[in-house]
């Protein structure tokens, strides 16, 4: 805390941002900051004041130039990284216990023998249950988390077994997956879902699509809902596996950086077969420059509701300390010259409320919710269909988002976690019975069902955590619930693949991919129309 140690930012304010502020705003910044260093009354948080000034710099030029500090950055990179070091478990912090959801299969935690619904009591003899040892989320990351090849050792309570248990684990890399699920929607459509843009991401869509290809995939159905982006890389190359050579797939542009193209190159292992591209209000960034260019190219049908909107490019400047920070340098564009990102014109706070907006002005359920001026309809490249600018990636066939099954009793369980432990303590009950009777997953898919017993555990669940029972809103929500617990009970007994397929089954966009491509014409149809398709309720 020592007060010449503003002047880092001095020479930031003076450096970074010199090219974009007159030398008479510069002179003003370092006024102030010499004066708050020199004759303020009380000693200075130096680390503090620096932090806030860098966040206030950025929030004020758009909603993705961003800071992040030291401690935040390794967590940051991680899930487009592909990996981190630790024992590979997912957990949930319930009723002051840490249980285990799920352990990745291959990981440390796997190999020893630890279990979904296994509670963890003690960390290299610490306690780390109860009341007393008030553990968080960032504790348990700490103690689990390691440098590859070290050890840890943790006691866990399983079941209603007398004795803990105690397992010494030898952390290891542990691998995180981009592609989530990856399976034949038919006897001729495969099915990919991408959750994000990483390191690993090119690598695995590539194996996943081999592995469709061997199964008799003809068409394919490209799941990017909830993605919310990651490496522009990546990105450029998922979309060359679609796009004949030369092809324009995206191009970037700011004040002070020149025009940058991006092209398909020859190679491409889907150029030929019939796609459809699902998205969501959540599908961002890198999600959106892959359904741009398949959509301005004619290549793809894209079906959903509008893409989020995010369309700036950031680049990385690593500060110091080992914090960073991540400064939007230019715009990202369509092959036909759309901007992907939408208005923020009005400020941070307003620009995140905007998907909120979109839900209460009815756009999120209704097509002719939604008006475009002339000034932002472009033509595709190859048919001259109509497609629309002024943010986000419009859809080819609407279909509505479905809220006919929310409800504020379903919505509290989730986020307390009841419908996840509800799951885990089910499974600690029945798992031996669901393996022996379910050895197969098509088997449980088709057979299984959420009876009243597990709907009955749910609600006394629900009961503990103080959460008023509506048999109105249960009712509404009871179809969704019962699917949900379904899922998860899949995802324990297999993987998260199976977790989708059990979900899938609503997903109504998946559906419509399907009826497009199974309704002799309409696939091409509608890739030579300049209408916007629509799915109403």
């Amino acid at each position: 805390m020592r007060k010449y140690s503003l002047f880092p930012l001095l020479f930031l304010a003076t450096t970074l941002f010199s090219q974009g502020i007159s030398p008479v705003q510069q002179r003003k910044l370092v006024q102030a900051l010499s004066a708050i260093s020199s004759l303020y009354v009380d000693t200075i948080n130096d680390t503090k004041l620096v932090e806030s000034s860098i966040r206030g710099a950025l929030k004020d030029l758009d909603p993705h130039s961003v800071y992040t500090p030291k401690e935040e950055v390794q967590r940051m990179r991680e899930p487009l990284e592909g990996s981190f070091e630790g024992i590979g478990v997912q957990f949930q912090i319930l009723n002051d216990t840490i249980m285990v959801v799920q352990t990745i299969a291959g990981t440390p935690a796997e190999k020893v023998g630890v279990l979904p619904g296994d509670k963890i009591v003690y960390i290299n003899d610490e306690l780390v249950a109860g009341s007393a040892s008030k553990v968080q989320n960032s504790d348990v990351f700490k103690r689990l988390r390691g440098k590859k090849g070290t050890e840890v050792l943790v006691k866990i309570k399983r079941g209603n077994l007398p004795e803990l248990i105690e397992f010494k684990i030898i952390r290891d890399k542990i691998p995180i997956y981009s592609v989530d699920a990856t399976y034949m929607a038919d006897s001729k459509t495969g099915y990919i879902k991408i959750n994000s843009f990483g390191s690993t991401t090119f690598d695995e869509f590539t194996k996943a699509l081999e592995t469709l290809k061997k199964e008799g995939m003809k068409d394919l159905i490209l799941s990017l809902q909830g993605n919310g982006g990651g490496f522009l890389g990546t990105a450029i190359q998922i979309a060359d596996e679609f796009l004949p050579a030369k092809k324009m797939i995206v191009y970037t542009q700011g004040n002070n950086q020149p025009r940058t193209d991006a092209t398909a190159t020859v190679t491409g292992n889907f150029e030929k077969g019939r796609l459809v591209v699902l998205v969501d209000e959540f599908s961002a960034s890198a999600s959106e420059i892959v359904s741009g260019a398949l959509q301005d190219w004619d290549r793809a049908v894209i079906v959903g509701v509008r893409t989020f909107g995010k369309g700036l490019v950031q680049r990385e400047f690593p500060l110091v300390d080992g914090s960073l920070m991540r400064l939007t340098v230019a715009r990202y564009y369509t092959p036909t010259g759309r901007s992907i990102q939408r208005p923020y014109k009005d400020g941070t706070e307003s620009y995140y409320k905007e998907l909120s907006n979109r839900f209460r002005n009815g756009e999120l359920m209704h097509a002719d919710s939604i008006h475009f001026p002339d000034s932002l309809i472009y033509k595709t490249l190859i048919n001259g269909r109509t497609v629309y600018g002024g943010g986000g990636i419009m859809p080819d066939v609407f279909v509505p988002v479905d809220t006919t099954e929310y409800s504020d009793f379903h919505r509290s369980m989730v986020a307390k976690g009841v419908v996840s432990r509800t799951a885990v303590e089910y499974l600690n009950s029945h798992r031996q019975e669901l393996k022996e009777k379910y050895a197969a997953f098509q088997k449980f898919k088709k057979q299984f069902e959420t009876g009243d017993d597990f709907l009955k555990l749910l609600l006394a669940e629900a009961e503990k955590e103080k959460i008023k029972y509506d048999d109105i809103q249960f009712n509404r929500s009871k179809r969704l619930i019962k699917l949900q617990l379904k899922a998860l009970v899949a995802r324990d007994l297999w993987n998260i693949n199976e977790y989708y397929q059990v979900m899938d089954s609503e997903n109504e966009s998946l559906q419509k991919a399907l009826e497009i491509l199974n309704t002799p014409g309409a696939y091409d149809k509608i890739l030579t129309i300049s209408k916007l398709y629509s799915q109403q309720k």
